[in-house]
């Protein structure tokens, strides 16, 4: 069982808040359990997470901005492979 830090689950509530998305997906893109994430956000009330110092939000674009690199970084891979398997068919 993986012990997450204050910080992560407090970061996770707010995500599951704001973000828009349902929670099983914003659970599965966490890697954590949609009733851990239930508990979680029943643990945190909205408005302490809500407004998260300006710092906390430069450091959840930053993550954001590099997770994005990532991501595109993986796709223009999988772009290129897709092509390369396509070409070898006879």
């Amino acid at each position: 069982m993986i012990k997450h830090s204050e910080e992560f689950k407090q970061e996770a509530v707010r995500i599951a808040l704001t973000s828009g998305l349902p929670h099983a997906r914003v659970a599965k893109d966490l890697g954590v359990g949609k009733s851990t994430l239930g508990k979680w956000i029943a643990q945190y009330r909205p408005t302490d997470l809500i407004s998260a110092p300006p710092t906390d939000l430069a450091r959840e674009n930053e993550r954001l901005r590099l997770e994005n690199r990532v991501l595109k970084e993986e796709r223009d891979i999988l772009k290129k492979a897709t092509q390369f398997f396509a070409s070898q068919r006879p």
